[in-house]
């Protein structure tokens, strides 16, 4: 079981990549539910949507990472 020091140690270590996911996450969820409640879709497509966050997170937080190795 995790402390809540060790808990405390790890969310001061990660803090700014912990930001920069809940930012990336509210906002992908309200762009989402914006588009897709304008256009009156079916549920299902705004759940793929919501999925496709994850590819979409996954692919330009890594896009970035291969650009810095690149650099160095």
């Amino acid at each position: 079981m995790i402390s809540v020091e060790e808990l405390g140690e790890h969310v001061r270590e990660n803090r700014s990549g912990m930001f920069v996911d809940l930012v990336f996450a509210i906002a992908w969820v309200a762009v989402v539910s914006i588009v897709f409640g304008a256009l009156n879709s079916p549920q299902w497509a705004s759940h793929l949507a919501m999925f496709g966050g994850v590819v979409a997170y996954f692919g330009f937080f890594g896009s970035i990472e291969s650009l810095k190795q690149e650099r160095k």
